[in-house]
């Protein structure tokens, strides 16, 4: 994805006639690609005035993964097949998903061309000796 982006700082205004005084100056980034003939998308952000416009455009941008991300969950990952009615069984299953789509990127980033090939597998910690199985029977 590429695109050409502008970024400004202003007040906005928001039905100012009902305030006593001006809105703090906020960024107003656009969006204008080079095949359209004029601007095709806005934001308005509240982040701080020595933001790189690198990073506005980043963070903007920043919703479409999350989207994906979002989407992926609930199709592939079975995040939306949750019929349920509690609470505890939903954030059951959100966690089991989340973890296995974690494990997916982790997959994801060692199969070329997303990523280097890694050198070898990541080896599990070694536990405590003090350690033991929740439920075990006390040390004797």
């Amino acid at each position: 994805m590429a695109s050409r982006f502008a970024a400004v700082r202003v007040h906005a205004a928001h039905r100012d006639e009902e305030r006593a005084e001006r809105r703090p100056e906020e960024w107003l980034l656009i969006e204008w690609p080079e095949d359209e003939e004029k601007p095709t998308k806005y934001w308005l952000s509240t982040l701080p005035e020595t933001m790189p416009l690198d990073a506005l455009v980043e963070t903007a941008k920043l919703r479409w993964r999350i989207e994906r991300d979002y989407l992926e969950l609930k199709q592939e990952l079975g995040l939306g097949h949750y019929k349920g009615r509690g609470w505890r069984g939903f954030h059951h299953l959100a966690t089991l998903c989340i973890a296995a789509y974690g494990f997916l990127i982790r997959e994801r980033v060692a199969i070329p061309p997303s990523g280097p090939p890694r050198s070898g597998r990541l080896q599990a910690p070694d536990l405590p000796e003090s350690s033991r199985p929740r439920g075990a029977a006390a040390a004797p």
